[in-house]
């Protein structure tokens, strides 16, 4: 059966599509359809852009104009609402603003007052909704959907995949992974998990037919000083990062939700794996001190069999 395998890059992250299909038109197709669904999110969605609704939306703030949402807008602001419900106010989009505080390049710790300043931009629920509307009620106040954008698109792209006829093939946006199907023989994709501390290397290799599996991690972006580690995962009440787990791994039906669960995991600290325990989707974690858990950990491979990047 032909295979279309590609790699691009998308939402600022690497992308890569492996795909089975009847023949080379109909994944061509596919393929073509893919990246334009990946366009199409970016350049609805990205605060970078100058026309995304989500930059409309952030340059309102404090001005008193509310901005309309469609239906796929409104439905993203939704399942915001519930993630911010679920993560006790930890998963909050209005705390992308901390990030002018934090330059992980630097090497410097930020200024204690411009912290605690912008801690006042941050709260969604500040927002106020008006129907269709939304609009921040401070200026500099700001929305951001990276919290949970590669794995939506994850989503919509298998989607597409589906429509298209594709049964057997694997999505991969920045390590957030969602399985079209299985192999055409019937067999599961192997599908690495990063060691945090060596990120080169997979400490677990996850079987998978079906579903998405989704990591956070304090290795993504970093700093050390004085010999502790601060990552770019922030607490939105102290504007701090986050500690206690190093990485976390969610496997769900949909790579949204396992998004949103490995970095709720993650900012809830050492309290997280009790948390992902009662919400009963398999997961793996590994703290700040190489300990490890969680339902999937025995399934675990040894640490230098594969590339934490492959998956076959």
């Amino acid at each position: 059966m032909p295979k279309l395998h590609t790699r691009l890059t998308a939402l600022g992250s690497p992308c890569e599509f492996q795909l089975y299909g009847a023949s080379k038109d109909q994944l061509d197709e596919v393929a073509a359809a893919c990246a334009s669904e990946l366009g199409r999110i970016e350049t609805k969605y990205s605060r970078y852009l100058d026309d995304s609704i989500v930059t409309r939306i952030n340059q309102s703030a404090g001005t008193g104009t509310f901005t309309r949402l469609d239906d796929e807008t409104k439905n993203l602001f939704a399942y915001a609402q519930t993630a911010f419900d679920q993560s006790d106010g930890l998963f909050d989009i209005t705390s992308g603003v901390l990030r002018r505080a934090w330059d992980f390049k630097s090497g410097r710790l930020p200024n204690t007052d411009e912290l605690r300043d912008l801690c006042k931009l941050v709260g969604w629920k500040r927002v106020e909704m008006r129907g269709e509307e939304i609009h921040l009620p401070r200026p500099g106040m700001e929305i951001d959907f990276g919290g949970f954008g590669k794995e939506y698109a994850a989503d919509r792209l298998a989607g597409v995949c589906h429509q298209h006829g594709i049964t057997s093939g694997l999505i991969d946006l920045g390590g957030d992974v969602c399985i079209v199907g299985p192999h055409p023989d019937g067999s599961p994709w192997l599908v690495g998990i990063r060691d945090p501390r060596d990120p080169e290397r997979a400490m677990a290799s996850l079987p998978l037919s079906r579903g998405s599996l989704a990591t956070s991690g304090d290795y993504e972006r970093f700093m050390e000083i004085d010999g502790k580690r601060y990552c770019h995962l922030l607490d939105p009440r102290t504007g701090w990062p986050i500690t206690g787990m190093a990485a976390v791994s969610v496997v769900a039906d949909q790579c949204l939700v396992a998004g949103t669960a490995t970095t709720i995991a993650m900012l809830k600290g050492h309290s997280g794996a009790h948390w992902l325990e009662k919400l009963g989707l398999p997961y793996l974690w590994v703290d700040g001190n190489r300990r490890t858990g969680g339902s999937l950990w025995p399934k675990r491979t040894p640490r230098n069999e594969a590339p934490a990047t492959q998956a076959s």
